[in-house]
C-alpha cells in the first residue's frame, strides 16, 4: 500500500507536466489548428525566467568585511547583494529565496510577448499549409531557442532551489494512520501539482465561464461563421496562442525546482507531451488533462522495482504502448472530435 500511495503522487506529480504543456498543446491545435512542435521550447524558456530572475536578484557588488580576514590577516572581499543595501540583508535574502514564485509573475509578460511573436511572426503564415509543413517550421524554431539558450546559459543543467519554506518532505504516513516516516513526499512536489491544478481550472473556467471564452470555442467550432458575425476571431486566437505560452512558461518556472533547467529540456517534454494530446484526442482540452494524469501514473508504476524485474525497461515504452493500443482501439484518442486530423 505504502508503494501504490507513493507511486500514485509521483504519478500525478510527472502528470502535471504533461497535463500542462498538453493543454497549451490542445489549446493552439483547437484555435489555429496548428500542430505546434515549439510548445516544449516555451517550456524550457519558463524554466530558464526563473534562473533569469534568480540572477538578477542575486547581483552583487564587492565589499570589504573587516570582521572576516584572511590566512594573512588581511580584510577579506565578500559579494554583498544589491537587495541587501535596498531592503536589508534579512528582506533581501527573502527577495532572493523566493526567486522561484516571484518568476511566476516575471514570466507572465515574457511568455506573452513571445507567444504573440510567434504567432503574428511565424505560424500565422501557416494557418492552411499541411500539418506536416507546421511540424517541420515549428520544430526549426524549437531547435533554434533551444540553440539560444545553450549559447546564453551553457550546456549544463543550472540549480534552481526553491524557497527554504519548501525544502524537506510531508509525513504522508501520518497523515493517513499510518507508521510515521513510511510514506514522505518532497513538499516542492505537492505544490507543483496543486499549482496545475489551479491553472488547468482557470483555463478551463476562462473558456466556459467568461464571453472571451465563449466566443473562442465558438471559433474552434466553426471559425467562419463567427467571422460572419463580425468578430475579430483571429486577433482573438492570438491572445490564446498567448495564454498557451504562458501556460507552458508557468509549467517550465514550478517545474525549475524539480528538474535543473537545461537546454534540452523542452525536447524532453516535448514528444511526451505530444503523445499525450494524441491519446487524448487531438483538440480535446479535457482529454489531454485526462491523458496526461492517466499516462504519468502509468509511467510511474512502470518504474516500479517488481514491474522492472519482470519487463526490463518497460518504463522507458510504457507510454507509448498504451498510445498504441489506445489509438488502435480508437483512432480519435480517449475523447478527440470527430473530424480532426482525419481529412
Amino acid at each position: 500500500m505504502d508503494a501504490i500511495i507513493l507511486q500514485t503522487l509521483n504519478g500525478l506529480d510527472k502528470g502535471s507536466a504533461y497535463a500542462l504543456i498538453a493543454l497549451g498543446l490542445t489549446l493552439i491545435f483547437g484555435t489555429l489548428g496548428v500542430v505546434n512542435f515549439a510548445h516544449g521550447a516555451l517550456f524550457m524558456i519558463g524554466a530558464f525566467c526563473a534562473v533569469t530572475l534568480q540572477r538578477l536578484l542575486s547581483l552583487s557588488h564587492e565589499v570589504v568585511d573587516d570582521t572576516r580576514t584572511d590566512f594573512l590577516g588581511n580584510p577579506l572581499k565578500v559579494d554583498v547583494p544589491y537587495l541587501y543595501d535596498i531592503f536589508g540583508a534579512d528582506v533581501g535574502q527573502g527577495i532572493i529565496n523566493w526567486s522561484v514564485p516571484l518568476a511566476i509573475l516575471f514570466s507572465i509578460p515574457i511568455m506573452a510577448f513571445i507567444g504573440v511573436a510567434m504567432e503574428r511572426g511565424l505560424v500565422k503564415h501557416f494557418y492552411k499549409r499541411p500539418h506536416a509543413d507546421q511540424i517541420l517550421v515549428t520544430f526549426g524554431l524549437a531547435i533554434v531557442l533551444q540553440e539560444i539558450i545553450k549559447y546564453f546559459y551553457g550546456a549544463n543543467p543550472i540549480p534552481t532551489p526553491a524557497p527554504e519554506a519548501f525544502v524537506g518532505s510531508f509525513d504522508f504516513g501520518a497523515l493517513i494512520g499510518v507508521d510515521a516516516g513510511t510514506i514522505i513526499y518532497p513538499y516542492w512536489r505537492l505544490i507543483y501539482f496543486s499549482f496545475a491544478m489551479i491553472v488547468i481550472a482557470g483555463v478551463f473556467a476562462f473558456l466556459q465561464f467568461t464571453t472571451f471564452g465563449m466566443v473562442v470555442r465558438a471559433g474552434m467550432a466553426d471559425r467562419e461563421t463567427v467571422g460572419l458575425l463580425g468578430i475579430n476571431i483571429d486577433k482573438r486566437f492570438t491572445i490564446m496562442f498567448a495564454i498557451a505560452a504562458c501556460v507552458a512558461g508557468l509549467a517550465g518556472v514550478m517545474y525549475a525546482p524539480i528538474n535543473s533547467p537545461n537546454y534540452h529540456m523542452g525536447m524532453d517534454f516535448l514528444v511526451l507531451s505530444f503523445v499525450v494530446v494524441v491519446v487524448g484526442g487531438m483538440g480535446s482540452l479535457p482529454g489531454a488533462v485526462l491523458a496526461g494524469f492517466l499516462l504519468g501514473i502509468l509511467e510511474s508504476f512502470a518504474s516500479m522495482t517488481q514491474v522492472l524485474d519482470i519487463f526490463p525497461g518497460i518504463n522507458q515504452i510504457i507510454i507509448y504502448l498504451v498510445a498504441i493500443i489506445i489509438l488502435l482501439t480508437r483512432p480519435r484518442g480517449l475523447m478527440g472530435r470527430k473530424g480532426v486530423m482525419e481529412e
